[in-house]
């Protein structure tokens, strides 16, 4: 597979798989996982070439990154990067009943038990960091991520957990990169007003924005990602299916960022779905191939749940898109003009 090196503020250097394997599937999302097929597919993703490998303690409250460990110890540490998020952190003396109105969590059926709990001050981004290397079994992470500071999971309290996330979190992100013990650190996201609000707040490497740049819509093209071109700034692109629907297309049942699709997006998608019928392209390649293109873009990571998804979307990745699809996509007006379309790379 092929890779991207990108260079940290402090001069790291950090070569990215232009395909990372994203965990929350295997923190149990929609469904439990059995644990053997979860620990398969991330030691199939790394055989077949990913070195990116993103988690959080929100994944199943603590498993994906449980599960991840368990996957990864077996290979060389400088041999794979390891991705993984602060803002939440685990009070194992307190249960979790089964779906608590209380947790705000996308889906997530199964996982431990352990009581979540938001936290982006010092202390509590410090904490989170140990568990996760103690869930991880690891000697370090690679890249640490400020997690959901967002309108949509905070509501009404977002502005008051902005201000907690740079005044904690940022600062302790900031002295373990300033000390080495971390390569990188950003922010991970669903908003992309609100990661621009962060880029422009803070000095960051890298930041993961999910489903804010796809096929499907990129409200990021116009402001943030040429932001994140000026500044720097590497992205890591999550949820290019948005959170199913580009890969499964408009079938009954699809779903649009963690909730069953509405009419409007089942039926752009349906015109997307034309397009790419026309030019002979299955949506799930067309909708890679397009995230992959953007400059900022050091990465695309998308989950799996079991090997041959794994092996599916690298095929996709190696396989060419005629430009012509993308042309007839934005004259139809289903592409933002903004968009970088593939052969429009690099840095």
């Amino acid at each position: 597979m092929k890779s991207r090196t990108f260079t940290t503020k402090a001069g790291a250097k950090l070569r990215f798989s232009e395909i990372g394997l994203g965990t929350a599937p295997l923190g149990d999302l929609y469904e439990k996982l059995d644990e053997d097929q979860a620990v398969d597919t991330m030691v199939a993703a790394y055989k077949s070439g990913v070195r990116l490998f993103d988690s959080s303690p929100h994944y199943g409250n603590g498993l994906a990154e449980l599960r991840l460990g368990a996957a990864l110890r077996r290979y060389p540490r400088d041999s794979f990067l390891v991705s993984t998020k602060v803002g939440r952190w685990m009070n194992p003396f307190e249960r979790l009943a089964p779906r608590d109105p209380k947790v705000i969590s996308p889906g997530f059926v199964g996982g431990l038990s352990h009581r979540p709990v938001f936290d982006y001050s010092y202390d509590g981004t410090m904490r989170s960091v140990e568990q996760s290397l103690l869930r991880s079994g690891l000697d370090r992470i690679d890249i640490l991520l400020i997690h959901d500071v967002d309108v949509w999971t905070h509501r009404a309290g977002y502005e008051t957990r902005f201000g907690e996330a740079m005044e904690g979190a940022y600062m302790a992100l900031d002295k373990l990169r300033a000390s080495g013990a971390v390569a990188a650190i950003g922010v991970g996201l669903n908003e992309a007003d609100v990661a621009e609000r962060f880029a422009k707040a803070g000095d960051f490497d890298v930041m993961l924005l999910a489903g804010r740049y796809s096929l499907l819509e990129q409200p990021a093209a116009d402001s943030f990602l040429p932001l994140a071109v000026e500044k720097k700034i590497g992205i890591m692109l999550g949820g290019v299916f948005n959170s199913g629907i580009l890969a499964t297309g408009a079938v009954k049942g699809a779903r649009y960022n963690y909730v069953p699709a509405p009419p409007e997006i089942m039926e752009r998608v349906r015109k997307i779905e034309a397009v790419c019928r026309k030019h002979r392209v299955p949506l799930r390649r067309a909708a890679i191939t397009f995230a992959l293109a953007h400059p900022a873009v050091v990465s695309l990571v998308l989950g799996a749940v079991m090997p041959a998804e794994v092996r599916a979307n690298l095929a996709d990745v190696a396989r060419p898109v005629p430009a012509a699809l993308w042309q007839d996509l934005k004259e139809l007006g289903l592409l933002s003009r903004a968009s970088a379309t593939p052969g429009r790379r690099r840095r």
